[in-house]
């Protein structure tokens, strides 16, 4: 039903092979496509939101896409009609073709994009789920990435046979009666139902969260909970293969995608930047940013190398300060576009952001600083729709961070000193045990406790919840 002779459409077809199939191609310039990429993506995920979740909205620009959106003909193309009962079921019928006024503001350009979507949708009876930006590429969307990623790979096995035909002698969309007979067939609704009904579910289901350091550790139980509690999540790290190594055994055990590794160091703005610029790619966008990357390394203030000091504070202090520049603006964007929704950045401090720590400097510093800027990017984002809050674990013993044996904290503690007359690390931990009125070290599922606690308290912003077994009680 989509390839015909020449005497069934009106379309030229070209005599040479090579030549672009829908017409001369325009590109937009990579570095203002990755901008509109960037705006576009999270406020299409806000925009066609209709429930409290936003939609997953995924980007391609792959090259037979590039064809139709560039091409001088890809409009009247791809919008004349379906080819296929799978575009209708589903793409729906008709795609949104959107050409971006030059030089637009990022909130000129979402209004653009509001107004062109609800006009779409009152002369088509649905709201797109194929978007196509003009030189720019396609949007495909879902309730979650596995729905989002079947709108982009039918629509694309849709442009391709556009293409063929194209080629080959001209395309013929369906008829107005078969076209609306799929479109209202029962049976289609029954399965998008049943589709609907095997979603994920729990206290975040629907929810995108980035959690950086998360290839191993407090990190990956972090990621490994949030999706248990129905999110997809980014495991971000500067151990790149470990992340991907940590999504893949994830998506292998869910069968299908879950989660995504990528590389990121926190303390260099360019690599968070792109870490957050492959997440829109992906997702459109993301809800949560979990900033839990960390380093520690002990010592006296009398003995402690410069270095040191640097490369903790780097880090940990100027490390979030990054990622919150970076991450604010995808999040602010899709409040724009609906403005009740809100999101979260929580940092993962410690209980050393609360109180100083002996032969620790560096660490108590860079996270004392860490609740200063919490409470300073509160002020500043809650405009934006953003929360902003840090989490105050008290000591995770059972972790590497503490427990390695080689250069966890017990071990340094050890050959620094600091618990005068231990001789062993199993000293040094019993030790620390005994300061914490409830005789145990911290645990992930105590901290994701109270990361669920603050993304769904939406009257709290700017606070740092300790979370120490009564070890540290505010005053």
């Amino acid at each position: 039903h989509t390839i015909s002779d020449r005497d069934w459409s009106s379309d030229v077809c070209s005599s040479d092979l090579n030549a672009p199939v829908f017409g001369s191609i325009t590109k937009i310039d990579p570095a203002a496509a990755r901008t509109l990429v960037q705006t576009i993506g999270p406020a299409l995920r806000g925009l066609l939101a209709t429930g409290d979740n936003l939609k997953v909205v995924t980007f391609s620009d792959a090259p037979e896409v590039m064809d139709l959106v560039g091409g001088a003909d890809g409009k009247a193309v791809a919008t004349a009609g379906p080819l296929t009962p799978d575009q209708i079921v589903y793409c729906k019928s008709f795609p949104l073709w959107i050409e971006p006024a030059t030089g637009a503001t990022a909130s000129a350009l979402i209004e653009q994009l509001r107004q062109e979507i609800q006009e779409h949708t009152k002369k088509t009876g649905a709201a797109p789920q194929v978007i196509l930006v003009k030189g720019l590429g396609l949007f495909a969307v879902g309730d979650d990435f596995a729905g989002a990623d079947i709108v982009r790979l039918v629509y694309t096995d849709v442009i391709k046979v556009m293409a063929g035909a194209r080629r080959l002698g001209g395309i013929r969309y369906m008829d107005e009666g078969l076209r609306k007979f799929i479109e209202d067939w029962e049976v289609e609704s029954y399965r998008k139902s049943v589709s609907a009904a095997g979603r994920a579910a729990g206290r975040v289901a629907g929810k995108i969260a980035i959690v950086t350091g998360a290839a191993q550790g407090f990190g990956l139980e972090i990621s490994q909970d949030l999706i248990s509690q129905g999110a997809t999540v980014v495991l971000t790290d500067v151990n790149a293969q470990g992340a991907q190594a940590a999504a893949d055994q994830i998506n292998a055990q869910a069968g299908k995608t879950r989660a995504i590794g990528l590389p990121i160091n926190v303390a260099d703005s360019a690599s968070v930047a792109e870490a957050i610029y492959q997440v829109v790619r992906s997702f459109g966008g993301f809800d949560v940013f979990v900033s839990n990357a960390g380093v520690l390394k002990a010592g006296s203030v009398k003995t402690q190398p410069e270095k040191d000091f640097d490369f903790v504070t780097t880090v940990n202090y100027k490390g979030y300060f990054v990622c919150v520049q970076q991450a604010a603006p995808i999040l602010a964007t899709q409040h724009i576009a609906r403005k009740e929704y809100s999101s979260d950045i929580i940092q993962i401090n410690s209980k050393s952001g609360l109180v100083g720590s002996n032969r620790n400097g560096a660490y108590a510093v860079s996270k004392f600083g860490g609740i200063g800027l919490t409470q300073s990017f509160a002020l500043e984002l809650v405009e934006d729709g953003i929360k902003v809050n840090s989490i105050c674990p008290g000591n995770f013993f059972d972790g590497p961070l503490w427990s390695d044996p080689q250069n966890g904290l017990f071990a340094q503690y050890l050959r620094s000193g600091k618990v005068p007359g231990a001789k062993t690390i199993e000293d040094v931990k019993r030790s620390y045990e005994a300061k914490v009125p409830m005789n145990r070290g911290c645990t992930t599922a105590d901290v994701v406790k109270a990361i669920y606690y603050l993304i769904e308290q939406k009257y709290e912003t700017g606070q740092a919840l300790p979370v120490t077994g009564g070890q540290v009680m505010l005053s």
